[in-house]
């Protein structure tokens, strides 16, 4: 049996776009995102959010201190084998060199089972 592993991914919500399409192309045509909250090292800066702010807004957000922004996390459960190149993929499309580029953990899977027909681990993902 292939081990298996999930990916969990946080990025820019900006990014999840590109980030399904580089996926399907790679050969992932299905995992599970969604939208969640978080700050790192860029403390939750204002130029963080994709959408424009008004300058009072701006001025209001410096002197509140760290706060936490949009995120996306994405979830993806695949074969040991696939894990560098989606791994690769995700830091491709959304690396800026910027803080606030995201996180990726990898972390193993015991069992996977996919609940309509009972199939486990490897026939249950594809």
């Amino acid at each position: 049996m292939s081990k298996l592993c999930e990916i969990m991914a946080i990025v820019r919500p900006n990014k999840m776009l590109a980030t399904k399409k580089a996926l399907a192309e790679i050969g992932l045509p299905s995992f599970t995102a969604f939208p969640c909250f978080g700050r790192g090292r860029q403390a939750g800066r204002v130029g963080e959010i994709s959408y424009p702010i008004s300058p009072e807004v701006i001025e209001k957000a410096k002197d509140m201190g760290p706060t936490f922004i949009p995120k996306r996390i994405i979830l993806a459960v695949v074969p040991e084998a696939m894990v560098e190149k989606v791994v690769q993929t995700i830091i491709k499309v959304n690396q800026t060199g910027q803080h606030g580029d995201g996180k990726i953990f990898v972390l193993p899977v015991e069992e996977s089972y996919r609940v309509r027909t009972g199939e486990k681990n490897l026939e249950a993902l594809f």
